[in-house]
């Protein structure tokens, strides 16, 4: 069977200009096993959008070479097409949907997943800014909140040349300045209010370079993994960072989760809501999830 034909959406900036680099290489290999492309540059989250749904239309396989930021872009454009169907090649600095999904970090490798992946339904999750009249914004990892949204800001200002490190530099100019957060968390029936550093809604099991900070997180059950972040103290909390990595923190005292559909999250101070490495909404947000949102090519 022929593969459907591929349009490739690169961001060149991804990952310090990876996805540049890495293009020349993901064509010689999709042309090598008889995938028809076309590629197109992003200038943007919104240009993203159009170029994702434009392919759509055309019967392509929209398909971001970059980091996690465009991929949500393109779920964006997808959400809800029974007619469209969505590619991953990881080109970005953290490529943690990539990886929570199985897929690796390697573009070439994947690109076996254009040619015969199988187009598979995935949810997503979406967040309502209370009190506002901005639309739900969809995202495929997680959105998180917090000493994230301080370490998010400020990795996203930080020199690409610090390529995957960019988190752990990010992490640390953060930990220097913040204070816990008194947060509100509701799911269903249950709600906790606590003093904190972080919430973290998960839609998917990774975010920040390989932080399994929702390891039990799957992208078919219709729920959201709430994840609450309370240790005591500075040094507590980077235990629980470097536990975070290996997907263990889950049995710390520190840290308790919450499953449900939808999540409601508030604080005692503003907060910027991050996803996918961008900012996406402010606090108070209701976080849901969105079952079998888009079709995405992966492994049989």
């Amino acid at each position: 069977m022929t593969p459907r034909p591929v349009a490739l959406l690169v961001n060149p900036s991804a990952g310090g200009g990876r996805a540049l680099k890495a293009l020349p290489s993901v064509e010689a290999e999709l042309a090598r096993l008889g995938v028809p492309f076309r590629v197109a540059r992003t200038e943007s989250i919104r240009h993203a959008i159009e170029l994702a749904s434009g392919a759509a239309d055309a019967g392509e396989v929209a398909t971001p070479l970059s980091g996690d930021g465009l991929v949500g872009a393109v779920a964006t454009a997808l959400r809800g097409r029974e007619d469209a169907v969505m590619g991953i090649l990881p080109g970005g600095r953290g490529n943690d949907f990539a990886r929570a999904m199985g897929i690796g970090t390697d573009p070439i490798e994947a690109c076996a997943l254009l040619a015969a992946g199988v187009p598979t339904p995935i949810d997503v999750g979406e967040v309502v800014s209370e009190g506002t009249n901005q639309p739900a914004r969809t995202f495929v990892g997680i959105a998180s909140v917090g000493f994230d949204s301080v370490a998010n800001k400020i990795a996203n200002e930080a020199p690409s040349a610090l390529g995957p490190m960019v988190y752990a530099y990010a992490a640390l100019r953060a930990m220097g300045t913040f204070r816990p957060v008194t947060f509100d968390v509701t799911v269903g029936r249950e709600r906790r209010t606590f003093q904190g550093w972080s919430v973290a809604a998960a839609n998917g099991k990774a975010y920040g370079g390989g932080m399994y900070a929702a390891p039990e997180a799957r992208l078919d059950d219709g729920e959201i993994d709430a994840i609450m972040f309370s240790p005591r103290s500075r040094l507590d909390f980077v235990s629980c960072l470097r536990d975070v990595f290996k997907g263990t923190h889950l049995r710390r005292e520190a840290i308790a989760m919450l499953r449900g559909p939808e999540v409601r999250i508030a604080a005692d101070r503003p907060f910027t809501v991050y996803a996918d490495g961008d900012p996406i909404g402010e606090l108070p947000v209701t976080v849901r999830a969105v079952p079998g949102a888009i079709r995405v090519l992966l492994p049989a």
